[in-house]
């Protein structure tokens, strides 16, 4: 049995400009953070002639071909470690909740694999691999940063280069700083999910047919995030907070499904209760609302009237991590 553990993450500045449509003519900047909410991959040796794969569905086949799963089918045509193995995957958080829950899994899964076949894989060739398999081989509308902060781990930014390479960046936010957003930050689900790639194929089109508005609005949110990283590395998380505030307010106008009258009302409603800045989490359309806030209590008292659900989280720092081998 071997049990691999892989962090969600929150974005904290630079949202967007990770999708190749725009980093490959103007390069991109994410400011990101991975959370202590995991995804787990078990894998076992069984002693029937197959593949079992348990995840949100249950799947039994002979072939590697056969398997539903589009990301294990990829990972396993890429390191066949079969037949005759089971494959698990649960997770502290439901998929389609704006956390990278997919870039995790395909980081997780790989990384599972490659312990398997007692093959030593760094980090950066971790995410690379996982990029590989989600933008080139399945062509999903992504971009690169759910797959880097979930195999690096920490509060770090990823600079995405025009030729596709990512530079990892380790960022000087004081350990206090860090402690401060774990206070004062709090996440509210709303009680929707969504499918990234659906989301985001609108600012992908945009984007690569030149549209004006997308690709200044996109130039913005990049500065925005290095005012933003700026500020924390200067401990101004008030600063921060009100930069999260106008990041939501220019997001918003990337997608017309980004954002709807129910979340709007949420938003709002933060902000009247103590949240100096917020926005939703991931591609927006549904999942988590954070919110930046000084006094707690007040918010937390009117999101709960409204029937929302806080995720409580601290900073994860390790990434991608062997669990269990035996």
């Amino acid at each position: 049995m071997l049990i691999t553990r892989t962090p969600l993450r929150v974005t904290l500045g630079g949202g967007g400009t990770d999708l190749p449509s725009y980093y490959e003519s103007y390069g991109g900047m994410v400011l990101s953070a991975a959370i202590s909410k995991h995804i787990y991959i078990s894998i076992n040796k069984t002693f029937t002639d197959d593949y079992f794969l348990k995840y949100s569905a249950l799947e039994r086949v002979d072939h590697v071909d056969e398997i539903m799963h589009p990301i294990v089918r990829e990972i396993l045509r890429a390191h066949d470690i079969g037949p005759a193995v089971e494959i698990v995957s649960t997770a502290d958080i439901p998929a389609g909740t704006g956390l990278g829950s997919s870039g995790a899994f395909t980081v997780g899964m790989l990384k599972a694999v490659h312990a398997v076949q007692r093959d030593h894989v760094s980090a950066s060739d971790l995410a690379r691999e996982a990029c590989e398999i989600e933008i080139d081989r399945l062509g999903r509308a992504v971009g690169k940063q759910d797959q880097y902060i979930a195999a690096f781990g920490g509060v770090t930014r990823f600079d995405f280069q025009p030729d596709g390479t990512v530079d990892v960046v380790p960022t000087e936010i004081s350990s206090d700083t860090v402690h401060d957003l774990g206070t004062h930050l709090l996440m509210f689900f709303t009680g929707y999910a969504r499918d990234a790639d659906h989301v985001l194929s609108e600012q992908k089109s945009k984007t690569e047919h030149g549209d004006p508005h997308m690709i200044d609005n996109l130039h913005f949110v990049k500065d925005l995030g290095m005012r933003s990283l700026a500020a924390l590395e200067a401990g101004h998380t008030d600063e921060f907070a009100d930069l999260m505030h106008e990041h939501w307010e220019h997001k918003k106008k990337r997608s017309s499904s980004m954002s709807n009258p129910r979340i709007d009302h949420l938003y709002e409603l933060g902000r009247a209760h103590g949240a100096r800045g917020g926005k939703l989490v991931g591609a927006g359309a549904g999942g988590f609302l954070m919110f930046y806030v000084d006094d707690s209590r007040s918010l937390r008292a009117a999101m709960r009237a409204e029937g929302l659900t806080e995720l409580r989280f601290d900073f994860d720092q390790g990434g991608s991590t062997v669990l269990v081998r035996e």
